[in-house]
């Protein structure tokens, strides 16, 4: 039977958001982000013309909250993990046939960075929640390190995935050939480095992302200073040299806090049943990022939400949110 990773653009029948939970890690940040997330949920929920959202909380007081911000636009779970990126720590779903299973691969906090209890078990347990099979795959691997076409293309970073933090020793051709019997990789473009700064080690979905099979995004540098100049310029050419059609979104360009450049990317927006959600900075591009995304998904409704104090846990929306494909 056919395996595949369906490409985020075909349908869901509902999406795990992880919402902001823990006082200690999220410090002045945290109601601020529970407001950026809740915002989030009610735009891919659309008023019930969506997909179904499901707010995944770690504690009995934050799901409270998560109620209470996103009302009648989300159910609320309670599922212990240590933080919210479960684009990374959740169960990613493929159809084989026509069924659908979970994968939960190894994670080891982004090479060591962050060992947070729950968060190398939250996907087997959401996977079962919502009743579905899982089988464990035993390397490190998270979602936000690959995009795919849902036509059996794949694209990555070198950075990343080749990464000695990760699994050592492991070669291309190796990580090729599990990508192909975990998730229906059956071609894979490697692209160089991610962005600035980025903890991920360059996580794919900041960087470039599908539209369509065989279209690849990437972001055009905001001006000189754009700290992701070189990095964005070596993406696309890598992607022109695969044979991929290549279309250039604006960037936000340097985007600082507390002095220093943060991994800010228009990249990591959501393709909702109904909505394209896509982070915005106060930056000058904000506008013009939603208008070009919106130009490429004219059977939605792009929107931009603000993400500021999601970023500053290290992501967006993209990150935060796992969807389950509708079969």
């Amino acid at each position: 039977m056919s395996l595949r990773m369906p490409a985020e653009w075909m349908p869901h029948e509902a999406v795990w958001i992880g919402f902001p939970s823990d006082p200690a890690l999220w410090l002045e940040d945290l109601e601020p982000a529970q407001a950026e997330v809740a915002a989030f949920a009610r735009a891919v929920h659309a008023d019930g013309g969506g997909e179904r959202v499901i707010l995944v909380a770690a504690t009995g007081h934050a799901a409270d909250a998560a109620r209470g911000l996103a009302g009648d636009a989300a159910e609320v779970i309670v599922q212990h993990f240590g933080d919210i990126w479960l684009r990374d720590t959740g169960p990613i779903i493929v159809i084989e046939g026509t069924g659908r299973q979970g994968r939960d691969f190894g994670f080891n906090g982004w090479g060591g960075k962050y060992d947070l209890p729950g968060d190398d078990t939250i996907g087997d347990r959401l996977a079962e929640s919502f009743g579905l099979p899982v089988s464990e795959e035993p390397w490190i691997f998270e979602g936000g390190a690959l995009d795919v076409d849902g036509a059996g293309l794949g694209v990555t970073t070198e950075q990343c995935l080749l990464n000695p933090n990760r699994n050592p020793g492991m070669a291309r051709e190796e990580i090729e050939a599990r990508l192909r019997g975990a998730l229906g990789v059956e071609r894979l473009l490697w692209l160089g480095d991610g962005l600035l700064n980025d903890h991920t080690d360059g996580h794919v979905d900041n960087l470039a992302r599908f539209i369509a099979a065989g279209l690849l995004a990437v972001p055009e540098a905001a001006g000189p200073d754009d700290p992701n100049a070189a990095v964005y310029a070596d993406a696309a050419a890598r992607a022109h040299g695969f044979g991929l059609e290549v279309v250039r979104l604006p960037s936000p360009g340097r985007v600082e806090r507390d002095g220093g450049a943060i991994p800010a990317s228009y990249m990591n927006f959501y393709i909702g049943n109904a909505a394209v959600v896509v982070p915005q900075y106060g930056a000058p591009n904000d506008q013009a990022a939603v208008a070009a995304i919106q130009a490429l998904f004219p059977d939605r409704v792009a929107t931009g939400f603000r993400a500021d104090h999601i970023l500053t846990g290290g992501g967006s929306f993209h990150c935060i949110s796992q969807q389950i494909p509708r079969v």
